[in-house]
């Protein structure tokens, strides 16, 4: 699952023009945690994928990798 969040993260901040300190800015998270999703060290948590999903206006389903748009 880390290889489907962590892309699907790194093509949503490209479609958004966001770096990884924009979007640790826009969902309240320190950049390094980012980083850490996008080099599949660590996954989001459920309140993470949540912030995620929102910022983005997308599914959970999505983020995961159940689910394409």
């Amino acid at each position: 699952m880390k290889v489907i969040v962590a892309q699907r993260i790194k093509e949503l901040m490209q479609e958004n023009g966001l770096n990884q300190v924009q979007l640790a800015e826009k969902i309240g998270l320190k950049q390094n945690t980012i980083s850490a999703w996008l080099l599949g060290k660590k996954e989001p948590c459920i309140t993470s994928l949540w912030a995620l999903a929102d910022y983005f206006d997308v599914d959970i389903d999505y983020l995961v990798g159940r689910k394409n748009y």
